[in-house]
């Protein structure tokens, strides 16, 4: 049982801070005064025995909600949650033992800690448009390009424009403008210039002066299983091509054809006609684009949702955690497992499987940056 909140490592969620003279709220379900002894023997050298996590992504457990604590270790036994030491750690705890410990933790008052200094407040949104203003030049203010043969960014699915600006860093695509930019980058300011153009509104262009539009629509049949219908993608993968430049269109698809890698695209394109691409690159650039997602303003306007359940008032009897005050290397890690499909919760995972790793540190820091709750 030793290092046994170890386990809540990856498990427990969020706790708050506020006044010690606070007098805590005896816990029906367990012995405070046993869990304490529990607590100094197998807990304080992770959790401490004030419920501080010692070190960044240990999370703190004092004045966690008694029910939040005790669904976890529940994770931890049945193997919901993944951590091969935890469960075994949890597997040799009594029913007891799980609610004195729980009672103690639960029962601490909320912690009084120093304002983090390396908080980030700003919004990924806020600064993914600071970053483009570096772009503009070429791809248009608004990402609405204006050159013939440049893409618009405006409207683009996040993801695969992250990916393609890598691409661009890795040399496997060539561009010799956009090879020097992308090296300078590092993912995180990738993912908010690409969160930014996402919530752009895409221009309407008017015919290209290429192709024929009419012959290149029945053309695209194969191309909508991917691409969506009418080239507006709703796969955060896979480029959005309604709206976009057409000679990049013509110009993209003659690069598969080159050795551009991407097995199926490679395959569909060597298939077709130079006069076919220009018509399938007619058709979509007069398509109608929307954005592909948008991005709150204010990291606060981020939190609303998790607010509607993890707020102060929470009913403390329902097994959601606190979040002011909780260590913020913890909750990246927290929202990245949930993000990701490591941590089972459908809801969390619907509600933030669209987030960045940036969106995810913004969120992290604001809450590691609030005063923890005072019940």
């Amino acid at each position: 049982m030793k290092n046994l909140f170890l386990s809540l490592l990856m498990s427990l969620a969020l706790v708050g801070c506020g006044d010690k003279k606070e007098a805590p709220v005896k816990d029906p379900t367990g012995d405070v005064g046993a869990g304490k002894i529990l607590a100094e023997r197998d807990c304080k050298g992770c959790h401490g025995l004030d419920g501080r996590g010692v070190a960044p992504g240990i999370p703190h457990l004092a004045a966690q909600r008694a029910a939040y604590l005790l669904a976890s270790i529940a994770e931890y036994k049945d193997g919901k949650r993944k951590h091969a030491a935890l469960k075994d750690m949890t597997g040799q705890m009594t029913e007891t033992d799980v609610k004195n410990v729980v009672a103690y933790y639960a029962n601490l008052p909320p912690l009084a800690s120093a304002p983090a200094k390396d908080i980030q407040l700003s919004s990924p949104y806020q600064e993914g448009k600071s970053l483009a203003q570096a772009c503009g030049k070429c791809h248009g203010e608004d990402g609405n390009s204006k050159t013939p043969g440049t893409p618009s960014l405006a409207g683009q699915q996040p993801h695969y424009l992250v990916t393609a600006i890598e691409e661009y860093h890795q040399g496997d695509r060539k561009a010799t403008a956009m090879n020097p930019m992308a090296r300078g980058s590092n993912k995180m300011d990738l993912e908010k210039l690409a969160w930014y153009y996402a919530a752009q509104t895409p221009a309407q262009r008017t015919a290209a002066p290429l192709g024929d539009p009419a012959a290149g629509e029945p053309a695209t049949a194969m191309c909508g299983g991917c691409h969506g219908a009418h080239g507006a993608s709703t796969d955060g993968a896979t480029p959005t091509l309604a709206g976009q430049d057409p000679t990049y269109l013509v110009n993209s698809m003659k690069a598969y054809k080159k050795g551009r890698k991407n097995w199926g695209m490679q395959r569909y394109i060597a298939g077709l006609s130079d006069k076919e691409i220009e018509n399938i690159a007619a058709y979509y650039s007069i398509q109608k684009a929307v954005p592909a997602g948008t991005v709150s303003s204010s990291v606060k306007e981020l939190t609303e949702k998790c607010n509607r359940c993890h707020d102060a008032a929470g009913n403390p009897s329902v097994a959601v955690p606190k979040m002011n005050g909780q260590d913020k290397d913890y909750l990246i890690m927290s929202l990245r497992a949930y993000r990701d499909g490591k941590r089972e919760s459908s809801m969390m995972h619907n509600m933030s499987f669209a987030y960045s790793n940036a969106m995810i540190e913004s969120v992290a820091s604001w809450y590691g940056s609030q005063a923890p709750d005072k019940n």
